[in-house]
């Protein structure tokens, strides 16, 4: 019977789903636990804080009126340790003086009768062991003074000056009487003398604790002393003081807490008097005040359990009714030759993610290549790879079928001035610039449009538009195109439409036709759309720019006449304009022009590779914009064929300078370092001459003392060395140069340097 229970409970518990119900139902079970906990823990506190003010506000009235009455107790005896007589009496050998004794006895008669609660008053001469005292009067020593067993006190004082405590007054038949006694030391010129010992009557010091108006505010009070010995108490003789008192000890100084007594929770709240130390204690049943706050909590708890029972019958009801239908999938489900965990329905959602994400690759990797394939089939279109018509309007209708059988029409779109575009922008920025540019445009023309805009490569992108009946709902999309891409890209675009075509087969021919208006650009500048309808119908006339022309702007050039090379210029492109030439054969005159601008570079020039760029990128520019770098380009031309002389002569210089500091410590003359250059003595000398305003030999032996004058003040090497390293065989002539140079002798000129350099 336990195996067959173990097994029905067992089984459930193999399904995660029934696993997560019962953490789920435990999660819940202790979080009610925890709150019901945690309200009946707040509310317990509240009421607590709520039931202490008035018991501390009537501890803190009951102890500041004992506290007055101490602190007047004390001020009596000062008083008494200050009166001239009872210094006498302490000082005097003679210890039964009767006016001494009769002025003390009068005197605490005096202060007695002046207070309520002062029963009376002793003074104890330690030297002598003798007594005044009212009512006992005088007492030579302890053992004819009925009460003298508080003697010990003498010890307790330590630095003390004042002590109060509770103790047993022995006065004749009232033994053992219990008193509050407050002992005051009298010090005589530093010296330990007497006591001033008051006792207090416990009916009027303690009288706040019995107030009628106070007996409804607490059960028990108690005053107890820092030696927890109680001190008074309101309690009744059923509470046992002492074991409540314990319990009260291990509080410390809270000023409210907790204590059992008998099964029962008592409320402490407490006040400790700065003066004397005693604990104020006042004790409050708290059953009655609690037990709401439990029955509270006893509910919760029951909630809690009913939640494990509903969630018992939750895993129940799950298992056998709402997971059938998921069951019978299960079945249906074919995984192959993989094992199933029939306990456990989780793999249902791995084979269903499989199956979705599957789908979802699946999905992606089709959008992916018909994208690539499509914008292929337009690659090769464009490039005039597939001409066939058959081919292409199977390959369309391949692509896309939605489209079939309906007219069209083509616009491409281009990058205008693709060659500022290009050098503006990182080359890592643009593929995603024109990426940007393509879901633009395939937006603004979603609801016109066969396909979406497919990249070209380079500047342009093309796009199958299917016409409207109204063809002024297309035009106001591709302006709008045209007014939001500058907005939002920071870059103008133009558009060049194909005249419209019945067939798909006419691709190819409505590509080039929207391909040929584009080229319009070239005169109507940018952001143009450009029908090809429209370019058809402009006359276009001859030009007179030949060879001649553009041989007469190369001989400008290398002659350096910036004027006639810009006149020149004007000319050809005043001519282009007036014409109205068709911009490819506009383009290729340019290509020519600049074919010319290029050979007068070298090879390895880097800044003819971007010319190269400009000169290709020519159909994306505004004829105006041609013109300006053709210009610019000239100039910079002039300018460079101008320098060039000059930065020969220059370069021939620095190498004879080089050689020079590399054969310093060399003897040679101007002849060897001529020959370095190959060039004629002479022609060096006077191209030295120009440059530097110096002769080479003078150049050369100025480097030398240079370096003379570094070794002189850095080593300690001789002066003829120092020769030997600047070139010179010979010491004298070495010293002769350097006077020369510097009109001071090699060794006077390191003396004065490194005298200096001493100094500082």
């Amino acid at each position: 019977m336990h195996q067959s229970l173990w097994k029905w409970i067992k089984y459930p518990l193999h399904q995660t789903e029934t696993r997560l119900i019962l953490f789920l139902t435990i999660a819940v079970f202790f979080i009610i636990l925890i709150v019901s906990i945690t309200s009946y823990q707040t509310s317990k506190s509240v009421l607590q804080e709520e039931l202490n003010e008035p018991q501390q506000q009537m501890l803190q009235v009951s102890m500041d009126f004992i506290d007055n009455h101490i602190r007047e107790s004390d001020t009596i005896a000062i008083k008494v340790a200050l009166n001239t007589h009872v210094y006498k009496f302490l000082n005097s050998e003679k210890q039964n003086s009767y006016s001494d004794i009769t002025e003390i006895y009068q005197l605490l008669t005096t202060l007695i009768n002046g207070s309520s609660y002062i029963n009376s008053i002793y003074i104890y001469d330690i030297k002598h062991g003798s007594f005044v005292s009212m009512p006992q009067g005088f007492s030579s020593r302890k053992s004819t003074f009925v009460d003298s067993n508080w003697l010990g006190v003498v010890d307790e004082f330590g630095d003390e000056k004042m002590i109060v405590k509770k103790r047993n007054v022995q006065d004749g038949e009232k033994y053992n009487r219990s008193e509050v006694t407050l002992f005051r030391k009298i010090m005589i010129k530093g010296e330990f003398k007497g006591i001033v010992a008051i006792n207090l009557g416990n009916k009027e010091l303690f009288k706040p604790f019995n107030l009628p108006n106070m007996s409804n505010l607490s059960g028990t009070r108690f005053i107890i002393d820092p030696n927890n010995e109680i001190i008074y108490s309101t309690t009744n003789k059923k509470l046992d003081s002492k074991a409540v008192v314990k319990a009260i000890s291990e509080l410390n100084e809270k000023h409210l807490g907790d204590i059992t007594y008998k099964g029962r929770q008592l409320l402490v709240s407490q006040n400790i008097s700065p003066l004397t130390g005693w604990k104020y204690v006042s004790l409050v049943p708290q059953d009655s005040l609690l037990a709401k706050s439990k029955k509270v909590g006893h509910v919760v708890l029951f909630v809690s359990i009913i939640t494990l029972l509903l969630g018992g019958v939750a895993i129940f009801y799950i298992n056998n009714i709402a997971f059938r239908p998921i069951r019978r999938m299960k079945q249906l489900f074919n995984i192959g030759s993989r094992d199933m965990d029939h306990h456990d329905l989780l793999h249902l959602e791995v084979l269903a993610g499989e199956l979705l994400s599957n789908h979802a690759q699946l999905s992606h990797m089709n959008r992916k290549v018909r994208s690539e394939a499509s914008a292929k089939f337009f690659s090769d279109i464009y490039n005039k790879n597939i001409t066939n018509t058959k081919e292409i309007s199977e390959k369309w209708n391949g692509y896309f079928q939605e489209s079939a059988n309906n007219l069209l029409k083509v616009a491409i779109i281009s990058i205008d001035n693709f060659y500022e575009w290009s050098y503006r922008y990182p080359n890592s920025d643009h593929s995603l610039l024109k990426f940007a540019l393509a879901n633009i445009i395939t937006e603004i023309l979603e609801s016109h449009s066969h396909s979406e805009c497919i990249d070209l490569g380079k500047d342009k992108l093309v796009i199958v538009l299917h016409p409207s009946k109204d063809e002024t709902q297309l035009d106001d999309k591709i302006k709008e195109a045209l007014s939001v891409v500058p907005r939002l890209l920071e870059f103008s675009i133009s558009v060049g439409i194909s005249n419209q075509k019945s067939d798909f087969g006419k691709l190819l021919e409505a590509i080039v036709e929207a391909d040929t208006a584009l080229g319009n650009r070239l005169y109507t500048g940018y952001g143009s759309m450009l029908k090809f309808e429209e370019s058809t119908e402009q006359n276009t006339g001859k030009i007179s720019i030949n060879d001649n022309v553009l041989d007469q702007l190369t001989e400008a050039i290398e002659t350096g006449d910036s004027l006639r090379s810009s006149n020149l210029i004007d000319h050809i492109i005043g001519e282009i304009e007036r014409s109205c030439l068709k911009p490819m054969k506009a383009l290729s005159l340019f290509r020519r022009i600049g074919d010319r601008y290029l050979n007068f570079r070298n090879d390895e020039d880097k800044v003819k590779s971007r010319e190269m760029d400009f000169y290709y990128q020519l159909h994306t520019m505004h004829l105006d914009d041609i013109a300006n770098f053709l210009t610019y380009q000239a100039n910079v031309l002039i300018e460079e064929i101008d320098t060039l002389g000059t930065s020969k002569e220059s370069l021939l210089i620095e190498k004879m300078i080089d050689y020079m500091k590399e054969h310093i410590d060399e003897p040679i003359g101007i002849t060897e370092i001529v020959d370095s250059i190959g060039i004629s003595v002479s022609l060096a000398s006077s191209i030295f001459k120009k440059e530097k305003n110096e002769t080479i030999y003078g150049y050369f032996t100025n480097l030398r003392m240079k370096r003379a004058a570094d070794l002189l003040v850095n080593t300690d090497e001789k002066i003829s060395n120092i020769a030997i390293k600047v070139g010179y065989q010979h010491e004298n002539s070495f010293i002769r140069a350097f006077r020369k140079c510097n009109n001071i002798t090699p060794g006077k000129y390191r003396e004065v340097l490194k005298a200096k350099r001493e100094v500082m």
